[in-house]
């Protein structure tokens, strides 16, 4: 059987956080994964949207509090653009019980900031062999 090449098999992955060390950290974290690459890091909705447009990633790990734009809003763009795009809604259990099912709205899905290092990498790998819906590349 045919290896797939490295360019076809590597994961996009987009960081959105409004806290400069949360972002440095999990850019740090995925950095160091086989077959993932970080293609971007955005401080809110807006930056996200735009970079969502420029590095086309397969995963977002997205924060929902932030200023400017938040996740929320911000993942209702990011579908509309690029529906294949996996959102991975990554935040704390005041923010999922605040706005309870509307947290849910246009995430494929949620977890706690408090989430062991090794699930938030399984669960964006998980995301990950979603993209595209099967579609071969190329």
């Amino acid at each position: 059987m045919l290896m797939l090449s490295c360019e076809l098999s590597t994961l996009r992955l987009l960081v959105v956080d409004d806290h400069e060390l949360t972002r440095l950290t999990l850019q740090l974290i995925f950095s160091c994964q086989e077959n993932i690459q970080v293609v971007g890091l955005a401080s809110n909705g807006e930056e996200a949207i735009e970079m969502v447009k420029h590095c086309h990633p397969d995963v977002i790990v997205l924060d929902l509090q932030m200023p400017v734009m938040d996740g929320w809003s911000a993942s209702n763009h990011i579908k509309a653009i690029s529906p294949n795009t996996q959102i991975l809604a990554y935040s704390s259990v005041e923010d999922l019980n605040f706005h309870g099912t509307k947290a849910t709205s246009s995430f494929d899905k949620v977890c706690k900031k408090d989430i062991p290092t090794s699930e938030l990498i399984a669960l964006v790998r998980q995301l990950g062999q979603r993209r595209g819906d099967g579609s071969v590349v190329g």
